[in-house]
């Protein structure tokens, strides 16, 4: 987005801003996201060993067309900005579920999973736990059980705060009496606020999608929502994700990062003992947004994300880095008026990506992203002999993969939880690991479990 949507979304290094607050623990500059320190010769690796792919889409929501909707409202607020001028009474009012349907679909068939957002009060036009003024109860309802039965398996949902247009009063659910940049969520709050009423607002988002029957692990900020109180955001985020759906380890998507930096995800919010009880995961998107735009009026430059050979890119860049290389768009630049000429870009970057990276890749939702880097940082892992290696994590992880020198092996290694002793079972090469199995490939033991939350170790010779 422009003006005031770029405000959350500018490179950091272009603005000097900075992810974490006061107790966040901060990424080493000497110590990338894929080489942990090792202990001993464990190191612990992207999952399955590749590098983790996701799309996060922004402005989402049932039926109603955000571009169309938000341009006026954006143009009463900010009038001096050009791109608010447009002739949006031209475009189509709604987003139709057949390209919901048509979208889900394909990524499903081409494993593409990610962050999906479902603005609650989308532009203030109707709610969708009550009703949507335009559109029948009935086809409210056969829309949001669409996004439940079809998106919900492989994408993350998140509130993009209630109205992405006027702030409401919570008291009474109504819009602040006039438009300008002082009432709007995308420059909302524009005075100091406490953490406890940051969540508030959050949560009234929240409850509206439970309502729905829409599970949430984290927020998406519209705008430059929470700009003045950056550091006071990561917690609210927590506390309003936990009190709603009692969730394990809250996230939340606001910035995208540049070329320089880089794009693992930061815990923010760790105490001292590296708990989870105040942790939140900040997990950032790595490109901008060069499909239709927010409008779904720009014409698309999918090269930027990668050419026709997957060669070039940004997104080739983050894969070669070894990094997770999570890429962004607005919904409305995907259906881009009923052309479709974003969606049309988009399946030509992922097939270019999977017909040349495809077993070093592997498509994760934000939250999958978030808990394998939380894992990666919060494990305590120590040898106390040579044919085993001891474990501790706070937070259950699938897919926690261990590279050691390879030992010589008398049985396949396991994994011993609580006195249970699962075999691993061996993959011919790395490019093959799932749940539960190793490989040997170049003198490495390269291993793949579903890790527990606690203690457990993983064995590999004789010994019981």
């Amino acid at each position: 987005m422009t003006a005031p949507h770029l405000a959350r979304r500018a490179f950091l290094h272009a603005s000097g801003a900075t992810f974490a607050g006061a107790c966040a623990k901060p990424l080493r500059a000497d110590q990338p996201p894929t080489d942990q320190p090792p202990t001993g010769d464990v190191q612990i690796l992207n999952p399955l060993a590749r590098v983790p792919l996701s799309f996060i889409i922004d402005d989402s929501t049932c039926l109603v067309n955000m571009g169309h909707f938000c341009t006026p409202q954006f143009a009463e607020a900010w009038p001096e900005r050009d791109e608010y001028k447009r002739p949006w009474k031209e475009w189509p009012r709604e987003i139709p579920d057949a390209f919901v349907r048509e979208f889900g679909e394909w990524c499903s068939q081409h494993g593409v999973k990610g962050k999906y957002s479902i603005v609650p009060y989308p532009a203030c036009v109707g709610w969708l736990d009550r009703g949507l003024p335009g559109w029948s109860r009935q086809e409210l309802d056969q829309s949001l059980r669409l996004v439940r039965e079809l998106m919900l398996p492989n994408w993350d949902i998140h509130p993009e705060m209630i109205t992405h247009t006027r702030v409401i009063d919570l008291k009474t659910g109504r819009p602040q009496a006039t438009a300008t940049a002082a009432t709007m969520e995308n420059s909302y709050p524009q005075v100091d606020q406490s953490v406890d009423e940051l969540a508030s607002y959050l949560a009234y988002a929240l409850r509206i999608l439970k309502n729905c029957g829409l599970p949430c692990e984290g927020v998406t900020t519209p705008g430059g929502f929470g700009n003045r109180v950056k550091a006071k955001l990561p917690l609210a985020v927590h506390q309003a994700v936990r009190d709603v759906f009692q969730v394990e380890l809250p996230h939340y998507f606001k910035y995208v990062v540049g070329k320089e930096e880089s794009t693992a995800p930061r815990m923010e919010f760790v105490d001292s003992n590296h708990t989870i009880e105040n942790l939140t995961i900040n997990v950032p998107a790595g490109t901008g947004d060069w499909f239709g735009g927010w409008q779904g009026v720009r014409g698309s430059e999918g090269h930027r994300y990668c050419n026709a050979d997957a060669s070039e890119g940004r997104m080739v860049e983050m894969i070669r880095r070894g990094e997770p290389a999570v890429m962004l768009c607005h919904w409305p630049g995907m259906y881009c008026n009923g052309q479709k000429t974003g969606f049309a870009d988009f399946k030509n970057v992922v097939t270019a990506l999977a017909n040349r990276y495809r077993e070093q890749t592997l498509w994760m939702k934000v939250s999958e992203i978030a808990r394998y880097w939380a894992v990666k940082e919060l494990a305590t892992i120590t040898r106390t002999r040579p044919d085993q290696v001891d474990i501790e994590t706070p937070l259950s992880c699938p897919r926690f993969t261990l590279q050691l020198d390879a030992p010589t092996l008398t049985a396949p290694p396991r994994l011993i939880h609580q006195n249970e002793k699962r075999p691993l079972r061996q993959v011919p090469t790395t490019s093959q690991l799932s749940h539960n199995s190793f490989t040997l490939e170049n003198g490495k033991l390269v291993l793949s479990v579903d890790a527990p939350a606690g203690k457990f170790a993983l064995a590999f010779g004789d010994t019981p």
